[in-house]
């Protein structure tokens, strides 16, 4: 038996369909998985995302500590409630996690890190935590819900007060602050638009029953792949770890070199690589052919080489197979993947292939 979120029994009565995701017992679809993408896509859905890990640096040193930690430049974080996305590298430049970051006040920061790296990025930030006096408390009292779509803000508002309501409407992207006694964020869950909200887990099993009410759809896993493949998103294990650096993964823009004097974990790997010119890119592939693009099926450059697909799924949306591929440096507009045994003609695009429900790429007819 995995572990269990603060809405697991709420999940097994709303008929959830439960998986093992990363050591936890999560909800991957409560009806229709292409149902509740494109509830999300056009409406409102929320989602449990409280098996992710809500961990709180406090201390006077916290920001030298995170200039030290992650990739990314702490230093862009001035405004209270600002956060910033990163990488947290190993010596090497592998990636051991992504992760979120904001900044509560200057002796506290919030960091939220995924579900199936949370022990192991406990311990690497623990270990590190140490020189610089640093307090890591693992938040395990809070539950966390992304309430998604071009519906859920104005829709979860209106379970707020009416000073709330106007807190949480005026938020800017990519900001959090604490509003009615929850600390309630903007920054893009599924690459839709709404908030993720960070809450005592005694609150999220009404808040959930709140939101479902008001016509906010109950949504899992499945729903929540499909969407952040069309957004371009990645997905830690499938489009980066440890084996692989972010200027590889299409995330070298969350990597900081300037200032220089910051001497980040991974920095001098990355800067090797840089000097030399990564071998491989992340790219985003549209299928031509019909066929259903998966995890793992290998991808033909012409005349240059192999990759590979490191997430796959069909789009709602676009109606048509996508991916994200790790392929040589060299690769130009087209591809063929082996699916089954069947080489299949496939267009390099840049993600993302979906943006606030509308599509960035132009489709042809299969």
């Amino acid at each position: 038996m995995g572990r269990h979120t603060p809405l697991f029994s709420l999940h097994q009565e709303l008929g959830a369909r439960l998986v093992d995701f990363g050591g936890w017992d999560m909800p991957v679809q409560y009806s229709s998985q292409i149902g509740e993408h494109h509830a999300v896509r056009r409406a409102s859905g929320v989602f449990d995302v409280s098996h992710m890990c809500v961990v709180d640096l406090r201390g006077d040193r916290v920001r030298p500590f995170l200039e030290h930690l992650i990739a990314n430049d702490p230093g862009k974080l001035r405004e209270r409630g600002k956060a910033l996305y990163s990488c947290m590298l190993n010596e090497s430049g592998g990636v051991i996690d992504d992760l979120i970051v904001y900044f509560i006040a200057e002796d506290w920061f919030r960091m939220v890190v995924n579900a199936g790296t949370r022990d192991k990025d406990l311990a690497w930030i623990r270990e590190h935590a140490t020189a610089f006096g640093v307090s890591v408390e693992e938040r395990a009292d809070l539950a966390m819900l992304a309430i998604q779509g071009p519906e859920a803000r104005a829709k979860f508002a209106k379970l707020l007060t009416p000073a709330g309501a106007q807190a949480a409407l005026a938020l800017g992207t990519f900001y959090g602050r604490d509003i009615d006694g929850w600390f309630i964020a903007r920054t893009g869950y599924t690459g839709e638009d709404g908030f993720e909200v960070m809450l005592p887990a005694r609150d999220s099993v009404r808040l959930w029953q709140d939101l479902n009410a008001l016509g906010v759809a109950s949504c899992g896993l499945g729903a929540r792949d499909t969407l952040r493949l069309e957004a371009g998103m990645n997905l830690y294990g499938n489009d980066m770890d440890e084996t692989t650096h972010p200027l590889e993964s299409g995330l070298a823009w969350t990597v900081a070199f300037e200032p220089a004097s910051r001497n980040f974990i991974g920095r001098r790997a990355l800067e090797d690589i840089r000097r030399k010119g990564s071998e491989r890119k992340l790219v985003g592939l549209l299928l031509e052919d019909r066929g259903v693009l998966r995890s793992h099926q290998k991808v033909i450059v012409p005349g240059v080489g192999e990759g590979e697909i490191t997430s796959g799924t069909f789009s709602p949306t676009l109606e048509r197979s996508i991916a994200l591929a790790r392929v040589p440096q060299a690769t130009g507009e087209k591809v063929q993947v082996d699916v089954r045994g069947k080489l299949l003609n496939a267009r390099v695009v840049r993600p993302p292939f979906v943006r606030l429900g509308k599509p960035c790429i132009q489709v042809h007819a299969a």
